[in-house]
C-alpha cells in the first residue's frame, strides 16, 4: 500500500495547538480592503480556532 498523503493546502493553512485544537487565519483580509473599516481589518488580523463542527473535516485533510 502507498502512503496516504496529507492535503498540501490544509497543511499550509492550519496549525495544531498544544491542547489539540486547530488554529486558522481569519478570512476576508486579502483584497478589496478600501471599503472595509480600519477596525474591521484590525479584528481580522491574527488567528482564531476552527469551529468544533468543522474540526473533523480539517483533521481528515491533515490525517490526524
Amino acid at each position: 500500500m502507498p502512503k496516504v498523503k496529507t492535503n498540501s493546502g490544509a497543511k499550509k493553512r492550519f496549525k495544531l495547538t498544544a491542547s489539540g485544537k486547530i488554529k486558522r487565519k481569519s478570512a476576508f483580509k486579502s483584497h478589496i480592503l478600501t471599503k472595509k473599516s480600519t477596525k474591521r481589518k484590525r479584528n481580522l488580523t491574527g488567528t482564531t480556532l476552527v469551529h468544533k463542527s468543522d474540526e473533523g473535516r480539517v483533521k481528515e485533510l491533515l490525517w490526524l
